[in-house]
């Protein structure tokens, strides 16, 4: 009873090793080819965000029209935006705004 157990358990095993590597596939994203500096984000990110949604929305097209939403929301109904406002992460947003604010700074040419 014992060697059936022992070689249903292996067999388990190969089975789980091939669901692994066949997910690891699946999820992990294609080797860098060229030049390998790969293919980076809009914000300059190598892979990251990979998502094209998260990559729009990091633009400064997306987050302008995330600032847009915002406004608008808060003018419409600013109980609802308060409320909303205290669900995002304050520390967050503001070292990514002082981050945009350094790289446009750093971009612009001097006069």
């Amino acid at each position: 009873m014992a060697d059936h157990d022992a070689a249903a358990r292996e067999m388990l095993y190969q089975r789980l090793a091939q669901s692994r590597q066949e997910l690891r596939v699946l999820l992990d994203p294609p080797p860098t080819e060229g030049n390998g500096i790969g293919d980076a984000g809009m914000n300059g990110h190598l892979g990251f965000p990979r998502s094209r949604t998260m990559q729009m929305l990091m633009s400064s097209r997306g987050l302008g029209t995330l600032g847009a939403l915002a406004g608008g929301l808060l003018l419409a109904r600013p109980a609802l935006a308060l409320r909303l406002l205290r669900f995002v992460p304050a520390n967050a947003v503001a070292k990514m705004l002082l981050a945009k604010a350094v790289s446009a700074l750093k971009s612009r040419p001097a006069d």
